[in-house]
């Protein structure tokens, strides 16, 4: 049995979950990112747009907790991407505080987004992942995503530009 409990964020966890946005995001974009790029990943920076996202459902937002603590989240909802036929869910965004990356709780919070998203009629989802950030490459891989070789493109992430690439499988 898991010690991570997944539920819906609630305004309340839009501070923690701007938190962890930020930490995971540093440690996994480091040697990726230039340290200017990594130090504007603050709290303060996301917290406004998370508490946006949990009130509006846009993104749907779960939380994964260890305890009392939010460790992680997941944001998804629709597809973003053009031309996606409305079945297409889309995972926003992953992210777990980096000393609970491997334990758990980047599946409880993968359970619960296909579980909505499952709920909500789709039956694929996809997700962009930077290339080079394998550990983020590796756990969708794991997941049984697959690259869509097609979508590779080249995005800003803060000054630095990154080659990002889709991945898609089957909800269920």
């Amino acid at each position: 049995m898991s010690d991570y409990e997944v539920r819906p964020a609630t305004m309340r966890d839009a501070k923690a979950v701007a938190e962890v946005h930020a930490l995971s995001a540093k440690a996994a974009y480091e040697g990726i990112l230039s340290e200017d790029d990594l130090r504007v990943l603050a709290p303060a920076s996301r917290e406004a747009k998370w508490r946006e996202a949990i009130e509006f459902s846009e993104p749907q937002v779960h939380v994964v907790t260890h305890g009392s603590e939010i460790v992680g989240f997941v944001g998804f909802d629709r597809s973003r991407d053009p031309k996606t036929p409305p079945t297409t869910g889309e995972i926003w965004a992953i992210y777990v505080k980096p000393e609970h990356w491997g334990k758990g709780a980047g599946v409880a919070l993968w359970d619960a987004a296909r579980e909505g998203l499952a709920e909500e009629g789709c039956t694929t989802v996809t997700i962009w992942v930077p290339l080079r950030n394998d550990r983020a490459m590796r756990f969708h891989e794991l997941a049984g995503f697959k690259r869509e070789m097609k979508t590779a493109k080249t995005t800003a992430l803060g000054t630095v530009r990154v080659e990002e690439i889709r991945l898609k499988r089957a909800v269920d």
